[in-house]
Order: C-alpha cells, then structure tokens, then sequence
C-alpha cells in the first residue's frame, strides 16, 4: 500500500495550493503520465530513462498527485511508474482507470463490465505493486453495460479493499446523478480547457458537491509557444501570456487553477524542461481579473 505522511519542506508544486480528493489532501498541480508511453500512447516509452527522470523530478518539484491508465502503452505506463517511483514516498497519491481497451495503436474502445473492470483492477494493482489503488476511475461509461453494473463492481472492489476511492471520468452530470446513488465519487476526470467548457455544468456540479474535478488535455491547443486556433479565448490567454513574459501553457495552467478552487490540472510532457515550465505555473501571480476575462 502507498506509504502515507506529509513533507514539511515547501516546493514549486506546493504553491498551487492543496485539495481533498477522498480522504486525501493533495497539492493543486498534479502530473499526468499518458504522455509518458511510447507514440500515440501505445507501447512503453520511446526514452525509458528520460520518462523515469521526468516523474523523479516531478516527485522533487512537489507534484504528489500522478494520474495514469491501464490503457496507457496499453500496460507499460503503470509498470513505468512502479519500476520508478516505488516503494513510494510519503504522501504520493497515484490515481489509475480501467474501462478502456486497446485492441491496436490508435483504438480506444470502451468495457464497462463489471468482469473485465475487476480483471483490469486486479492487473493495475499488480503492475502498481500496491494491495490497495488510492484512487480507481471509470475511464468511461459504456454504453452497452449500465453505469450502476460498472460502478456497483468498483463499490464491491472497494469494499474487498483493493481500491481507496472511486473516481470517474467523461461523465455528464446526469450520469454523475445516478453513479453516486451505488458509490462515493471523489473526483471526475473530464476534458476542460480554455478553448473547450462543454463540461462547465460538470465543474458547477463538483464544486457543490465538493469533489475534485480533474481536467484532461488541460492546456488545450497550446504547445508551449503559440496559439495554434483562432479561438477569441485562446488569443486573450495568449496576450496575457505575452504581458506577463510567461509560456501560452503557463498561462493555461495559471487560468485553470483560478478558476475554481474545485480544479485539480494535471499536465503531462515527457520533457524536463517543460515540467519545470508547468510546475513553475502554480506560482504565477496575475491579476484576478485578467483571468475572468478570459
């Protein structure tokens, strides 16, 4: 099981502030492994060694939230993260979904049965060398098997003790209403970025109900150094950006933890340099109003 305890030393990361996700406290600038596994996130890592010296140092900058899948590589993004990070520190949450399948480089199909997700739970805690996950999301709901028949599964998974809290991820808030009747959602892992709110009423629902919203491709078209869309929010982001001598993801990062103290971002890259760029964000002090206006 990850070891618990806290870091008094202040980090980088630590100055985004901290959240609950379930019984956990975590900093408010979390890291997201997908990037880590090989192109088109299928296979293991192009550079092994430089995806192993990304989360160290991710770990060192303060990051103590990691989120992966076992769909990433498929397989090889949990075991790269075992083979480095563990026994794990103190205080480290490592979050994983199960849901999806990989049946070729590119193909993301959905398996929501409750026996393919206990199978896939029982696999991620082996690769994970861990007997409990501390948090296992829904990677998404399946259209052919009821979210209470997936989600019921994961309640019985926790309640064998083999996963912390349950999360969930691409779901609407009516699903959200009916997964929360069969277990404790802590955190919900959407789409959500400067360019794309769709999940803006998903956001509202996790701020009332006091759970963690996790966004995915949180810097939406920035690559690090321009605009890439003519989207009016992305150019006003941009010239915030371009006041403040920062980087478009920086700026991306800046608005995204401004905006609701319920959002959690966790950037991914599989370059030091930009990790440090990213983690150096949760310091960034702009203007209140600057970032309402975008």
């Amino acid at each position: 099981m990850t070891s618990r305890g806290s870091d008094s030393q202040p980090r980088p990361a630590h100055a985004a502030g901290t959240i609950a996700v379930g019984s956990y406290t975590v900093h408010r600038l979390g890291f997201g492994a997908m990037r880590l596994a090989g192109k088109g996130i299928w296979g293991d890592a192009s550079d092994r060694v430089g995806a192993m010296r990304v989360l160290r140092r991710a770990v060192e900058l303060g990051v103590d939230f990691i989120d992966t899948a076992d769909a990433y590589g498929p397989a090889t993004n949990e075991t790269l993260i075992a083979d480095t990070l563990h026994p794990y520190p103190a205080g480290l949450v490592i979050a994983t979904k199960g849901g999806l399948v990989r049946p070729g480089p590119g193909d993301w199909e959905r398996d929501g049965r409750p026996e393919h997700l206990r199978d896939a739970c029982e696999a991620s805690l082996t690769r994970l060398r861990t007997d409990c996950i501390d948090l296992y999301q829904l990677h998404a709901p399946d259209p052919s098997v009821p979210i209470e028949d997936s989600l019921g599964e994961l309640a019985r998974l926790q309640a064998e003790g083999k996963l912390r809290h349950v999360g969930v991820s691409n779901f609407d808030v009516e699903q959200l209403e009916r997964g929360r009747r069969i277990v404790e959602i802590v955190s919900v892992q959407n789409r959500y970025n400067v360019e794309d709110r769709s999940s803006e009423d998903v956001l509202e629902w996790c701020e009332r109900n006091r759970v963690a919203f996790i966004p995915w491709f949180p810097l939406g078209a920035g690559d690090h150094t321009k605009p890439t869309g003519t989207d009016e929010a992305v150019q006003r982001l941009a010239a915030l950006a371009q006041r403040h001598g920062i980087t478009l993801a920086q700026a991306a990062l800046a608005w995204l933890l401004a905006k609701s103290p319920a959002i959690l971002p966790i950037p991914g890259t599989s370059s030091l340099a930009h990790l440090e760029e990213n983690v150096a964000a949760a310091s960034l002090e702009l203007d209140p109003a600057e970032l309402r206006g975008i």
